[in-house]
């Protein structure tokens, strides 16, 4: 039997900076597959010569949006692409969030304002929501990396204001949550799922400080290391896993939890389509992924 064909899609401006890369092809050549690092947008690529592609690192998808969904089709009819074209387009805008909530799945609170809403309005309404919030983050519906998200005092609003425009006047959506404090303290927990079986978990420090500007970059630096969940944190994730409204199990899935003043663990993002999976934070972990990779090819 030929070895199983599986093309890790990545893209030409994360070549290098994709930690999980190096570990998921070393345990993918130890299974005896025939994996390779692909650029998602290089035209010279037949996907079809491949049995299974793999999304992990494209992470310039919310620059090209249109672009980006018109490749993903493509190699979903040449070849089996993981996770699946409906789940990449219904995760790669934020308004997925408003899905999972009204699923019962507990989700940072938040409201999204479209290009041809009053951005001035939208703001005032929702400042004036979150009466306790002192801190507000605004961020596009597309995006990823934390890019073009940033974190404002309530008192600057003519910050927030010129944000949320800059954003509409692009035609992009905007995602407006309050700034949670206890991310300060104890960060974000971010959960690994694999074929539906949870994994491992990871801490990363917060992201977003007050009157920083956006990112530079393609992502914005992590602070990351190991953290074992709490039962609450489990339970969450699980609920939000069994709130995917698609065919389950997915081959992967990180859930993105951060605490409320109260301690109640939220969803903060559901990441289906790019994540990173630290892969050397958790012994064994490259492994149980190319197993569930494996099984799928």
């Amino acid at each position: 039997m030929a070895s199983p064909r599986i093309a890790l899609v990545t893209a030409r401006a994360a070549r290098g900076s994709d930690g999980d890369m190096p570990p998921l092809l070393s345990a993918l050549h130890d299974a005896g597959t025939d994996a390779q690092e692909l650029d998602w947008d290089d035209d010279a690529i037949d996907w079809s010569r491949f049995d299974l592609a793999l999304l992990r690192s494209t992470w310039d998808y919310c620059e090209r949006l249109p672009a980006f969904l018109a490749w993903a089709e493509r190699v979903a009819a040449q070849t089996r692409l993981l996770n699946p074209l409906p789940v990449i387009r219904w995760n790669t805008d934020k308004h997925y969030l408003a899905d999972l909530a009204r699923a019962g799945v507990p989700v940072v609170p938040g409201a999204f304002v479209e290009p041809d809403d009053d951005g001035q309005a939208a703001i005032e309404t929702f400042l004036d929501t979150c009466q306790d919030a002192r801190d507000f983050v605004v961020k596009p519906a597309v995006g990823a990396g934390s890019r073009d998200a940033q974190r404002h005092a309530r008192a600057d609003r003519d910050a927030m204001v010129a944000h949320v425009q800059r954003l509409l006047h692009a035609n992009r959506s905007v995602l407006l949550q309050p700034y949670l404090d206890h991310v300060d303290e104890h960060g974000e927990t971010a959960l690994l799922f694999f074929g539906g079986e949870y994994s491992h978990a990871i801490r990363k420090g917060p992201l977003l400080r007050r009157g920083e500007g956006p990112t530079p970059g393609l992502f914005a630096k992590e602070e990351v290391g190991p953290r074992t969940p709490s039962a609450d944190e489990l339970d969450v994730a699980r609920r939000a896993v069994a709130a995917i409204p698609f065919v389950k199990p997915l081959l992967y899935t990180r859930v993105d939890l951060i605490r409320d003043d109260e301690g109640t663990p939220l969803l903060l993002e559901l990441e289906l389509v790019e994540p990173s999976v630290f892969l050397d934070q958790a012994a064994g972990a490259a492994a149980r992924f190319a197993a569930a990779i494996l099984r799928r090819a």
